[in-house]
């Protein structure tokens, strides 16, 4: 049995090994799907999927192509389908629309492909090593939190939230851009011819070049109240809890945000409460650049005991069953001396959000502002899931209230007023858009 054939390294892009039967589809820019779509750079992949910028012809307006590995089933359509049905006045814009959904047929099989709006880059690149303004952070917050709620009122799950899973929204003015004025902004995709090791011709399963991502990142910094919009994304991880037992040892959010049930009883069924120990992790990012727990240097275990460290002991029944406890706690519970010991929560917001705020000058939190805060971070981050608060719950939390939605609807009013003027005027020939 012949060997599946293996690609000179490019750095950048998809697993090229993946183009194969079953695998990814072969897409070139120029290529047109659905004989209105036409690709016109690439915006990311996963596993089990690459997302295209795309100009549909149809409508004059640019959207995001999502094209899956052939014979995949989708789970993320089928959410957002049932998200979006009926149609619903309070369905928020931070939730994705599927514009269009089809299947193509190619050498490697038949794929899935869905169309959307296209969006900015995801949050976590936005943030890297950068601050959000005050109001811009008390605004994505509320807005998240909104868009989570909403998944909760139709009985999902969302399953993996966490900021490379929330992306900023294009401009609207974007739909102004003509093909030729996209290319003189941005020039053409970059690319990279692909070779095989073995130096044979390439299959038709496979492209002729790869495209590296279209890089848009915007600055966490430069971002302003009237460009703070963002989307929920990736669905691929949601279950309606009603009609579906997701188990917490199937649980894929990455450590540093998964919630204890999911790595303590992970052979009972994940509940609503998942998501809102999540949405704390990732508000607390926005707030303050830095996650609350940490993977980068530490294993599972070790990421444990800084959540132990930063919210008091676990249950007994999840102590007991923990194998490692002995590695940092004695017999008593006490942190083994020599041992770096993590702040608590209130010593950690101090170190982690107020501390960075002040020293890049990017506003800080007044006391009462903090209490609010913490208050509502405290009710989220409830180890046992049934004694957290509900996403309804934290909408109507002082800090919510008080602070982030004044924010989060000045930007609604800076938005509505965007749309008004894009369609009542052209691109001013020196603006550039960001779009992914």
């Amino acid at each position: 049995m012949a060997s599946s054939p293996e690609y000179k390294w490019i750095d950048g892009v998809e697993c090229l090994e993946k183009y194969h039967a079953g695998g990814y589809h072969p897409l070139d820019i120029g290529d047109r799907l659905h004989e209105r779509y036409e690709i016109v750079d690439k915006l990311g992949y996963g596993g089990w999927s690459i997302v295209w910028l795309a100009y549909d012809h149809q409508l004059g307006q640019f959207v995001a192509a999502k094209v899956g590995v052939a014979g995949s089933l989708p789970n993320e359509s089928k959410v957002l389908r049932a998200l979006g049905s009926p149609p619903s006045d309070v369905c928020p814009d931070a939730i994705p629309q599927i514009l269009n959904e089809f299947t193509i047929n190619g050498p490697n099989g038949s794929h899935p492909c869905y169309i959307t709006h296209p969006a900015l880059c995801n949050l976590r690149q936005s943030s890297f090593s950068r601050l959000f303004r005050i109001d811009v952070a008390r605004a994505l917050a509320y807005e998240l939190t909104l868009a989570v709620a909403f998944v909760h009122s139709r009985g999902f799950v969302h399953g993996d939230i966490h900021l490379r899973n929330v992306l900023l929204r294009a401009r609207p003015d974007l739909h102004n851009l003509s093909l030729e004025k996209f290319r003189e902004l941005y020039g053409e995709p970059v690319s990279c011819p692909i070779q095989r090791v073995d130096g044979l011709p390439l299959s038709p399963g496979i492209p002729n070049r790869a495209i590296v991502p279209l890089d848009m990142s915007i600055n966490a910094r430069e971002l302003t109240l009237s460009e703070a919009h963002l989307l929920l994304n990736d669905f691929g991880e949601a279950f309606a809890p009603a009609e579906e037992r997701r188990l917490g040892k199937n649980c894929h959010t990455p450590i540093d945000f998964r919630p204890p049930e999911a790595l303590f009883e992970p052979d009972k069924p994940l509940s609503f409460a998942a998501d809102v120990w999540t949405l704390a992790t990732a508000i607390w990012v926005i707030l303050g650049m830095q996650s609350l727990f940490s993977s980068a240097f530490y294993s599972d275990t070790k990421v444990i005991c800084q959540v132990v460290d930063t919210l008091g002991p676990l249950p007994a029944e999840w102590y007991q069953n923990w194998a490692e406890q002995g590695e940092f706690f004695d017999d008593e519970g006490l942190p083994l001396e020599k041992r770096y010991v993590w702040p608590r929560l209130n010593q950690a917001f101090e170190d982690r959000v107020l501390k960075f705020r002040r020293e890049e000058e990017m506003g800080i939190f007044s006391q009462e502002e903090s209490m609010a805060i913490l208050d509502m971070m405290g009710q989220m981050l409830r180890l046992k899931p049934d004694n957290r608060a509900t996403i309804e719950q934290i909408l109507k939390s002082d800090w919510m209230v008080k602070w982030a939605r004044v924010d989060y609807e000045t930007a609604q009013r800076y938005k509505q007023h965007e749309l008004r003027d894009s369609n009542h005027r052209d691109l001013p020939p020196n603006l550039k858009i960001p779009l992914l």
